[in-house]
């Protein structure tokens, strides 16, 4: 093995070669290493190579051997001397040509080729095999700094912070404070979890915390993390060293969708991760051998969300002061949702924008109901309107009365509006939930809890969660169908399911009641529901079979003015002992048949659609209803 003390010492291609080098390590020095925009520089004076060294730890020689290789890439010159000495480069030329030279440096858990600064040639012996430094590291030794081609795609820099709370502002001072901690104690950095809604401000809180540090903050999906041990390994490794050329934090995202082996690769990344990590998800994280410290992200309160309005809204937010407080009223909107709806507001009407913002989680959950009916499309008695009127009033007014006459301060119970509506199929039970949306001017969904129930212990709350978490931003009517299919599991404890199934049933009347907006359960079988049931909630409405006056009055609303009709006999019609729904499907039938025709709706055409209606459910018109029917 030659001298290396020798080297710059010697005439010829070695003694070339050397003079060469120093030329390149001065080149170089004059190449500060550039970031992406948005990065914060610790060291913004440092060379690309000077930065790599200090950050990997590079010995000299390791850091010599590093600047050979990307000066072969950077100057044909220094290549041709190269080539003279006896290049290309290989561990051996190195050996011999650089000084301080060490076997160390080309172990596997040296940081040349632990972190992938160079590659070898395969299928060569480690000491004649030609060396190429990585093309990320080349870039960012020649100035210029760009993310790792495989990371694309699956890391993207966050998006500008939003605005800061006072409550979350503290929250991220705090989490900067347990980094300072810790780097005072000269220990890694630990990964730390943000708990709260996706929309709650953790992303705000996170960036605020990074740039106290001068770090960068950038996003990565837990279901893009490579779900296999090996392959998470060496992700692992690939992001901690791009995080230690760009000055970066990742925040790894968590979905509600997300199915347990994505919540544990999640965990088992953050916990072995040695670059700056946090975790954003709606639940806690539990990684084996290593705790994550957790902060939970509230969103803002009421009196935040004022503030937050008046300062994305600017100048206009003076004139607007009404339509702030109508709509923190009924939306509970977080801060990146609040400055996406102040932008919308410039051309529609703030609760306009507001709708338009909260509903899209709501949208993957249930079906939204665009409501067109309006009060007097209803035929109900009386006392039973009356309560559906009572219950518009307590949504309308609950602001007034928690808020500001102080009902929520007693307890954080019962401040929801909840109902349950009873009756048999097409008695107007879905009908009346559209005409108090309409009126209320919010979103009407239905969720079918035939499909929320699972078999699977926890699954059902989850479903449950997330269906009223999305709810809440959007201030919208929930309305679940079929409320039968869980209140009918309720019954004597005889099993581990049983008591589950209990737990579920308590779990929606809990959420029910906390829930702020306006939550309406429909069931064909009142009789199923405990008792103890029907006292927590707030409204119970008897929806009941149609006598034959009030028929009459469906059958009167049952065609619109513009339908062209001929000789419909109303009294005739409600003789159909069948309730609003079926009505409503005859009155629309007879439509198609008489267009068809091309004739006004007529009572034969009324007949038709009202036997085909009879087959659907299963019924034969009886001849008490098809007296006085004249048939063609």
């Amino acid at each position: 093995m030659s001298a290396p003390w020798l080297v710059g010492q010697l005439d010829g291609p070695q003694g070339a070669l050397a003079a060469a080098l120093d030329e390149l390590r001065d080149l170089i020095a004059r190449k500060p290493a550039t970031r992406k925009a948005g990065d914060s520089a610790r060291t913004p004076a440092a060379s690309g190579i000077d930065l790599i060294a200090d950050r990997f730890s590079l010995s000299p020689f390791e850091r010599d051997l590093l600047l050979l290789c990307a000066g072969v890439e950077l100057d044909a010159g220094f290549a041709e001397a190269v080539r003279v000495a006896g290049g290309p480069p290989s561990f051996g030329f190195a050996l011999a040509t650089l000084p301080g030279a060490h076997w160390s440096a080309i172990t596997p858990t040296g940081p040349l080729r632990y972190w992938r600064l160079i590659d070898f040639a395969t299928g060569q012996p480690v000491t004649t095999a030609s060396i190429r430094i990585d093309e990320r590291i080349l870039h960012f030794v020649a100035g210029v700094s760009h993310l790792d081609e495989r990371l694309q795609g699956l890391v993207r820099a966050a998006p500008s912070p939003d605005q800061l709370t006072e409550a979350h502002a503290r929250l991220a001072k705090r989490i900067a404070a347990l980094w300072a901690s810790a780097d005072a104690r000269q220990e890694p950095w630990p990964a730390v979890q943000l708990i709260g809604d996706p929309d709650a401000g953790g992303l705000a809180v996170a960036a605020s915390a990074c740039a106290a540090h001068g770090l960068g903050l950038n996003l990565i999906r837990a279901a893009d993390l490579p779900a296999g041990a090996s392959e998470r390994t060496g992700f692992e490794r690939l992001w901690s060293r791009e995080a230690a050329l760009s000055d970066s934090a990742l925040l790894v995202e968590i979905s509600d969708a997300d199915p347990p082996e994505t919540l544990r690769a999640a965990a088992a990344f953050a916990a072995a991760s040695r670059a700056v990590t946090l975790v954003a998800s709606r639940e806690p994280l539990r990684a084996e051998g290593k705790p994550l410290p957790r902060f939970d992200i509230a969103k803002p309160d009421r009196g935040e969300q004022i503030v937050l309005w008046r300062k994305a809204l600017g100048e206009t937010a003076a004139r607007r002061e009404t339509e702030i407080e109508r709509v923190v009223s009924h939306f509970d909107l977080g801060p990146a949702a609040i400055v996406t709806a102040s932008a919308l507001a410039e051309t529609q009407p703030l609760w306009d924008a507001c709708r338009d913002q909260s509903r899209g989680r709501l949208d993957d959950l249930a079906q939204r109901i665009e409501p067109a009916a309006e009060w007097e499309d209803l035929v109900l008695p009386r006392a039973e309107a009356d309560i559906l009127r009572e219950i518009v009033a307590n949504v309308r007014q609950r602001s007034r009365i928690y808020d500001h006459w102080g009902f929520a301060g007693k307890s954080g119970r019962g401040l929801g509006v909840s109902a349950l509506f009873a009756g048999a199929s097409g008695t107007g039970k879905t009908l009346a939930a559209e005409i108090m949306s309409r009126e209320l001017e919010l979103d009407l969904f239905r969720i079918d809890l035939s499909q929320v129930v699972n078999k699977y212990i926890g699954e059902t709350e989850k479903n449950l969660r997330r269906v009223f978490d999305a709810a809440e931003a959007a201030g919208a009517v929930l309305l679940f169908d079929e409320a039968d299919a869980l209140f009918g599991k309720r019954g004597e404890v005889k099993d581990s399911h049983d008591r589950y199934a209990n737990l579920e049933v308590s779990y929606l009347l809990q959420r029910m009641e906390c829930y702020r907006g306006l939550a309406i359960l429909t069931t064909n079988l009142p009789q199923a529901i405990d008792p103890a049931f029907k006292r927590r909630l707030r409204f119970i409405v008897q929806f009941p079979f149609p006598d034959l006056a009030e028929r009459a009055e469906i059958w009167r609303k049952a065609f619109p003015p513009a339908a062209p009709t001929q000789g419909l006999e109303i009294d005739q019609l409600a003789r159909l002992n069948v309730p609003g729904g079926n009505i409503r499907n005859i009155a629309l039938g007879a439509a198609f048949i008489a267009a068809d025709a091309g004739s006004p709706v007529t009572m034969d055409h009324v007949r038709r659609a009202a036997r085909a209606e009879y087959a659907k459910i299963g019924r034969t018109m009886t001849g008490a209803e098809l007296v006085g029917w004249t048939s063609t």
